[in-house]
């Protein structure tokens, strides 16, 4: 896992370990202001929230924005957060980003993941070629999830590692996808962007709209 600063999105030192850390993880294509509210939310049950872009992901390949736009969106976003820090991690899973954050943080600290319902269900039923991997995952690390699209229906299965996360607001209309369909469309986006971001994610995105409609 790699630290990333602000002004090159090149590796850096942690900060010294905090003893409970939220982690974000996704693809941020773009960070929108459900992720912050999330990270927020969450500053009430951790120390730190770090947000997490994988090198690659398990499910889906890189498109749109590069892993360098995502980043600087990501640091725009957060930079008046003094809490919150941006990494990069090799794997793309939870248990094996958990396990690189374990080797920064170490044993002690308590690792917790930042998700909506939605992420929360396919994290929880993904077939790992385990039927009690999920079971095993919530030994190393815990699950605060924030409704969306309705509650989680698998906390009582899951009840020892999973916590619900309440957000001031309603957040189930946002998503990277609206954000980026609403630029396309030439609709209003702005108020699904983090403020400080929203002019790096219309450059990044107006201008990749423009190239795939020849106008560049």
């Amino acid at each position: 896992m790699e630290f990333l600063r602000p002004s090159d999105a090149g590796p850096g030192p942690a900060p010294p370990p905090p003893r409970r850390v939220g982690i974000l993880a996704g693809a941020f294509n773009p960070v929108t202001v459900a992720h912050v509210a999330l990270a927020r939310a969450a500053l009430s049950h951790v120390d730190q929230v770090l947000f997490v872009l994988p090198q690659a992901f398990p499910h889906k390949p890189y498109h749109g924005a590069s892993f360098a736009q995502r980043v600087q969106m990501l640091h725009a976003a957060i930079a008046e957060e003094p809490a919150f820090s941006v990494a990069a991690a090799d794997g793309g899973l939870f248990i094996e980003i958990a396990a690189e954050c374990r080797e920064v943080y170490g044993g002690d600290a308590q690792l917790t993941f930042l998700c909506g319902r939605d992420a929360a269900e396919r994290i929880l039923n993904w077939d790992y070629g385990d039927p009690d991997a999920a079971t095993k995952m919530l030994r190393e690390f815990n699950l605060l999830v924030a409704a969306r699209g309705g509650e989680l229906d698998e906390t009582s299965k899951f009840r020892h590692g999973v916590g619900i996360l309440a957000l001031n607001g309603q957040f189930d209309h946002v998503s990277s996808t609206e954000v980026r369909e609403r630029i396309a469309q030439g609709l209003p986006w702005e108020h699904l962007a983090p403020e400080g971001a929203r002019e790096l994610i219309r450059r990044v995105y107006g201008l990749r709209q423009l190239r795939e409609d020849g106008l560049e």
